[in-house]
């Protein structure tokens, strides 16, 4: 239900925005635009006079609760590749080998699912990706391939925005694999970004099994944005240090468990 337009009284938005913003601890520029029935120039002034008053944190694409405790940066590809190589590795091999015969699989953009290409074996499945470099290594390898289009992101080497989350919606996976920057029984599965968490919650809402990708160090951690909850995709990590997260989703561990795919 909108509330207003463009007149409505600056104090009277603010106050929307942030009761929004206790509800949910993020939002979108566009999800406000919609919701108030107001345009996106006003709300990007409103953030940003929010943001300056200390009331909230602007980021890419929307906003965040300020005393919200996260991990929100977001560091480049490179960078990423060289942390927890060991824990990706053992991951990614457990990840490829869940792909069976007849599987329409969504890879998404990111470090860990771009190593599990390496290391899937089935050529009588096809896959979707968002992911620039993931694309082009499963042609390389010989899989059957489409590429989502949208705005490309160089620090994440993905497609993102309203062309590729329609796209994505429009697909019925069997199987997705997804990264994450955060895991936590509360806000689910997080990441730093808005686009990007649009892409990735659209994934997982047209897929029959959804997969979180994620190494031990990630448990407990929450970003900026969350996309999917707790329950609604299993997790395979390298190793749980706390059980609680098993009463709350599946949990396949590398390091312990390779039976059950």
């Amino acid at each position: 239900m909108t509330v207003g337009g463009d007149n409505i009284l600056q104090d009277i938005r603010h106050e929307k925005i942030l009761e929004m913003l206790r509800d949910t601890h993020s939002v979108q520029v566009t999800e406000l635009a919609r919701k108030l029935n107001i345009s996106e120039s006003t709300i990007r002034r409103d953030i940003n006079e929010l943001d300056r008053q200390g009331k909230l944190r602007k980021v890419h694409g929307g906003a965040v609760l300020r005393d919200f405790s996260m991990i929100s940066e977001a560091t480049d590809v490179s960078e990423r590749k060289q942390k927890n190589i060991e824990e990706k590795d053992s991951i990614a091999k457990y990840a490829a080998d869940m792909i069976e015969d007849n599987d329409f699989v969504y890879i998404d953009a990111g470090t860990t699912t771009e190593k599990m290409i390496d290391y899937i074996t089935n050529r009588n499945a096809v896959f979707v990706t968002n992911g620039v470099s993931h694309a082009g290594k499963l042609l390389k390898n010989g899989f059957d391939t489409y590429l989502i289009g949208g705005v490309l992101r160089t620090s994440t080497e993905a497609a993102v925005g309203i062309a590729a989350v329609e796209a994505v919606s429009r697909y019925n996976f069997t199987k997705c694999f997804m990264g994450a920057n955060g895991v936590d029984i509360n806000k689910g599965f997080t990441t730093p970004d808005i686009d990007e968490a649009a892409i990735k919650g659209a994934a997982v809402k047209q897929s029959y099994r959804s997969f979180i990708l994620a190494d031990h160090t990630k448990f407990g951690r929450v970003s900026s944005v969350t996309f999917a909850a707790i329950d609604e995709a299993e997790v395979i990590t390298d190793v749980i240090k706390n059980s609680e997260f098993c009463e709350y989703t599946v949990v396949k561990e590398t390091e312990t468990n390779n039976d059950d795919k």
